[in-house]
């Protein structure tokens, strides 16, 4: 690989800072690059202004670094009369004629303001920062991968559009206006936030009916429901954004009770309404998969931004399930009822040969939205060990998506940072204030009866493994 050359433009403005860029020089040069620099190409006798020009549009010179300080930025802007051998200036009028790639402004100094010194003619352009010791190594390599052209962060390839856009949808939350009007006002502190907020829930929790499916018998069942689940998608990440918001800048106490009605409003779609005499259990799948969705998110995004106690006060307050929907049964429910069994689904694992479709369908999703999936298999583990800290036995939860969390999964982030006693002490508001040596024991116990830990055909979740239980809480 031919070594890139790099010309280096500074002003001589003191013996100090030419000693500066001549030990930077080195370093690129120690770093594979050909640098050009004046003190060692320029002999007595030679023209320092034309070397210059000759180095900034010789084409054989890749890129050029204008190290702008105080010195270089006044002269540049023509502050200081005349140019003279004391500094190498490129003028406007060379730098604008030349590729605008070619160019960097490398700051070795700010003002007294902490602004970079740049001429006028770089104002507005990206600038490698090399003023301050706690950055310059980041920054070096910046400037290392810019004359490589080689990016840290390179632009991925396009991939296929999702599904939901190939055609219009059918149906329509009707939340888009409350939606727009709720995510203002959270990211804005607007007095009517707690309104709007509540409007979007209460429209979304309402229009969900317009969702509801009567399979055809002539289609197989999983697929309508997928593409049920699928032309949902725009409102499940409108709901994303919404909780986002909510968890950075109205995690308060009002927000929960709003969260908690609105799930409490979802319950009665995992169930056959008071008006229909008989339905087939597979025709709330689609729902069985939207709630038990927004759910984990829900928890995942609190969890996320160590919402801990929000988190808690979500999952302890019981839900009240309405006469509709009750059945016979307690008039209130757990966090549990938000997880429950889609028949659809048995045979769509069959038929494409998954050990769960639909912990599949959850990662495919949550990676097109662009949320890092690892964030609900957090919120999983935790729904699954507080069920399973629950003295009810009916308060169980199965943790669908860490069928991708066994063999050589290590700890979970939140249980990772758990090291430390203070941090876990957090945490375990969301496992219902259970202490350190308690979730100990508990994890053991879960680990000594291998046939009750959620497996998957012959895998199996470790959950020592999961909880880094041997560290967990050893620091202070």
């Amino acid at each position: 690989m031919t070594a890139p050359r790099l010309f280096i433009s500074y002003s001589w403005s003191s013996q100090e800072h030419e000693l500066w860029v001549v030990d930077l020089a080195t370093r690129l040069m120690e770093s594979g690059i050909d640098v050009i620099l004046d003190k060692w190409e320029l002999k007595e006798g030679h023209d320092s202004i034309a070397f210059m020009e000759k180095m900034v549009t010789d084409p054989t010179i890749a890129k050029v670094a204008v190290i702008s300080d105080r010195k270089y930025a006044e002269k540049a802007d023509g502050r200081v009369s005349g140019v003279g051998t004391e500094t190498q200036i490129i003028s406007r009028e060379v730098y604008e004629k030349q590729d605008q790639n070619k160019f960097v402004a490398v700051l070795p100094e700010r003002d007294e303001e902490g602004k970079p010194y740049l001429p006028t003619y770089y104002k507005g352009r990206i600038y490698i920062d090399l003023s301050s010791p706690e950055n310059y190594a980041s920054e070096f390599e910046r400037l290392v991968r810019w004359v490589f052209d080689k990016p840290l962060h390179v632009k991925p390839e396009v991939g296929k559009p999702p599904t939901f856009l190939d055609e219009e949808p059918a149906k329509s939350l009707g939340t888009s206006v409350s939606f727009r009007r709720a995510l203002d006002a959270l990211k804005n502190g607007r007095p009517f936030v707690e309104g709007a907020v509540d409007e979007y829930l209460t429209t979304f929790a309402e229009n969900m009916e317009r969702f509801r499916i009567t399979l055809d018998n002539s289609k197989e069942a999983d697929e309508q429901v997928a593409d049920s689940i699928d032309e949902f998608t725009p409102y499940k990440n409108e709901f994303v954004q919404v909780m986002l918001a909510i968890a950075q800048y109205a995690a308060n106490d009002d927000m929960q009770k709003k969260l908690h009605r609105f799930f409490e409003q979802l319950l009665p779609y995992l169930d056959r309404p008071e008006n229909m005499s008989s339905q087939h259990s597979w025709d709330f799948d689609n729902f069985k998969f939207i709630v038990h969705e927004l759910y984990l998110y829900a928890i995942a995004i609190l969890i996320r931004y160590e919402r801990f106690a929000f988190s808690d006060r979500l999952l302890a307050t019981p839900y009240y399930v309405s006469s509709n929907a009750n059945r016979g049964r307690d008039a209130t429910a757990t966090f549990s009822e938000f997880r429950e069994y889609m028949e659809s689904f048995q045979g769509r694992d069959k038929k494409l040969g998954r050990l769960s479709s639909r912990a599949d369908l959850l990662k495919q999703r949550a990676d097109s939205s662009g949320f890092d999936f690892k964030w609900l298999l957090q919120a999983d583990f935790v729904l699954y060990l507080r069920a399973t800290l629950n003295d009810d036995y009916y308060v169980r939860w199965w943790p669908e998506t860490l069928v991708y969390a066994t063999r050589s999964y290590g700890p979970m982030e939140i249980f990772a940072r758990s090291r430390s006693a203070s941090y876990y002490r957090e945490v375990s508001k969301i496992l219902g204030g259970v202490s350190a040596e308690d979730l100990k024991a508990h994890v053991k116990e879960l680990q000594t009866d291998q046939q009750e830990l959620p497996k998957w055909q012959f895998e199996r979740i470790a959950p020592g493994v999961l909880t880094g239980i041997d560290k967990l809480a050893s620091t202070p």
